[in-house]
């Protein structure tokens, strides 16, 4: 068996409800081809459009629909903010995906006939389809941060979302005085790619300490008593930005308590952080506005699938992947959602087109850069038991690595970049 991780070619290549579905055993209209619409074209949605219309062979019929002209791929953003990326290096066409045979539809979607099988966009076309797949990512709660909202988002930058959003976080890191004061509020469990913030703080430290800023502070308030790779961020904080970089747990920070982004303040229930040149802001989330819109999402803000295919098991004509889906033990990340995309795949292949399909297989990999050529790793292998997906295997990088070891993980991280972006939109 290949190690947890291991890239392979399945792992790179691989609004209101109008009427609510009922369950039901799925089936495929009378049509010369099948056909899959897709909403959302990031990650998980650009590795299934491309998955599907080249491993069918044309036998399935893809549309994608993304309002955007282009991606931005925000899982590689922080590599940017600490000056290890260009960030033009990030944005990606989608004229490669239509040559591939996919029809781009640049537009909204605003709605979803369950009953109908239609997808409604913003200029009132209809979409019909056999199977849809969502993949919106998430949402930000700009109500869960005390005092912080969508209009506050330019002052208190959350970058978790968008070009825009990012442009304007690291305008506000060049700004930073050397002794000024940085404030990074951490979301709460679940999230996006769960380690970010923390790469976050490490790739702004990079910048500050590159650009002779080495006496500012960055001050982490966390609502979580613990984070992964907290060891390994840690000892490569102190190694690299030693008195740069502050952790704060709730019971040493007593939870945050208010921001005022006109005057850049910061309250806890132990302290007071005024005027700081940079509060980034990253608040709690959930699913996607038109997966929740369309009646997907539990009680719990994300979406419930069958383990199996990532149907929807309130819709199973419906398939769900990436950020927004309840994929039980795996994150949610953009290594997660390519592999998830794969899985869908094969799975709507063999239900549409009577094709063989293997039991699914789950794997996510997460590397995090702590300085240029010290990047650490996680890998998990995952497998469905007890009706849910449920994390078999994992290897994590260890205290004390050597140099050259954690200088090979940044190349094994670019590498995996370069063959991902490559397949999906060239």
């Amino acid at each position: 068996m290949a190690p947890p991780g291991a890239i392979s070619r399945r792992a790179f290549l691989g609004g209101a409800v109008l009427a609510a579905g009922a369950l039901q055993a799925p089936h495929v209209h009378a049509r010369a081809r099948p056909r899959l619409v897709i909403v959302g074209g990031g990650a998980g949605g650009v590795s299934l459009a491309r998955a599907v219309v080249t491993d069918s062979a044309g036998g399935i019929a893809v549309t994608l629909v993304e309002p955007h002209a282009r991606y931005f791929a925000c899982f590689q953003s922080n590599l940017a903010l600490g000056g290890l990326r260009d960030p033009d290096s990030l944005l990606f066409s989608y004229a490669g995906l239509a040559k591939a045979g996919v029809e781009v539809v640049p537009a909204a979607a605003s709605a979803i006939d369950r009953d109908r099988r239609e997808v409604r966009l913003g200029d009132g076309r209809r979409l019909a389809y056999d199977r849809l797949a969502l993949s919106p990512g998430i949402d930000l709660k700009y109500d869960s941060v005390p005092g912080w909202s969508r209009e506050a988002e330019d002052a208190m930058p959350h970058a978790w979302t968008g070009e825009r959003q990012f442009r304007r976080l690291k305008a506000r890191l060049d700004a930073v005085p050397d002794g000024g004061l940085i404030v990074i509020i951490a979301p709460p469990n679940p999230s996006r790619c769960p380690p970010a913030p923390y790469e976050r703080a490490s790739m702004m430290a990079h910048a500050l300490k590159s650009t002779g800023r080495e006496r500012a502070k960055i001050i982490i308030l966390d609502p979580k008593p613990k984070f992964p790779k907290q060891g390994l961020f840690q000892e490569g904080w102190e190694a690299h930005y030693p008195g740069m970089i502050e952790w704060m747990a709730p019971d040493i920070s007593e939870g945050v308590q208010s921001v005022d982004p006109k005057t850049g303040t910061v309250v806890t229930g132990f302290e007071t952080y005024a005027r700081a040149d940079l509060v980034n802001v990253i608040p709690a989330q959930w699913a996607g506005a038109m997966a929740r819109a369309a009646g997907l999402a539990d009680v719990s803000g994300w979406c419930p699938v069958v383990p199996d295919t990532l149907a929807s098991t309130i819709d199973r004509t419906i398939l769900i992947i990436g950020d927004a889906a309840n994929a039980g033990d795996m994150p949610k990340s953009a290594f997660a959602a390519n592999n998830q995309a794969m899985v869908v795949a094969a799975a709507l292949r063999s239900e549409l087109l009577s094709a063989h399909a293997d039991a699914p297989g789950y794997a996510n990999t997460c590397w995090s850069a702590i300085a240029r050529d010290d990047v650490v790793k996680e890998s998990s292998r995952y497998a469905v038991a007890d009706g849910r997906i449920r994390e078999t295997e994992t290897f994590l990088s260890q205290s004390g690595e050597p140099a050259d070891l954690r200088g090979r993980l940044r190349a094994e991280n670019d590498a995996w970049y370069a063959a991902l972006v490559r397949g999906l939109f060239d």
